[in-house]
């Protein structure tokens, strides 16, 4: 008779775990989120030394990961997420010398204020700095192409930042 009641409690103890417990999973990682929509207001480059363009590349860069990553919506004005902010810094500088005092690595630098503002959830709302940099060989500055990929590389890391920190929860 004791052996019966252990299996009884057992069984309603597995039925009461098993019943009232759920994992919530989604294939990005995010929580669950309780928008539909969200906006992206162009950052503007208010860095001392300013790359053109870079605003708008960032901007883009930031909608794409957010498409990408989410079922949201991307509208232009009363997004339920809304996100804004500004490019702060933009610069190279020498990390290591060579024997004769030329660089021979040189780091670009980004740095990306981000206002994330989550109309449905107001405790979600934030002001942060995101960083990130590329250190490349400091013998000659970067253009072109090459400098666009720095630029790429760097950002993608930012706004996966930005994504971890507004909706993933990472």
């Amino acid at each position: 008779m004791n052996f019966k009641k252990h299996i009884i409690y057992l069984s309603v103890f597995t039925i009461l775990i098993f019943t009232n417990c759920s994992v919530k999973y989604n294939l990005t990682g995010t929580g669950n989120i309780d928008a539909k929509t969200f906006q992206v207001n162009r950052f503007m480059n208010h860095a001392n030394l300013v790359e053109p363009g870079i605003d708008r590349d960032f901007t883009l860069k930031l909608q794409d990961i957010l498409q990408g990553q989410t079922n949201l919506n991307l509208t232009s004005t009363n997004g339920d997420l809304m996100y804004e902010g500004e490019i702060t810094d933009y610069n190279f500088s020498p990390m290591a010398a060579t024997a004769d005092q030329k660089a021979a690595q040189t780091r670009l630098s980004i740095t990306v204020n981000v206002r994330f503002i989550n109309r449905k959830k107001e405790s979600d709302n934030f002001e942060k700095k995101f960083s990130f940099f590329y250190d490349f060989e400091g013998n000659q500055m970067p253009t072109g192409s090459t400098l666009n990929n720095y630029i790429d590389i760097i950002f993608t890391r930012i706004t996966q930042d930005i994504f971890n920190e507004s909706l993933a929860k990472w």
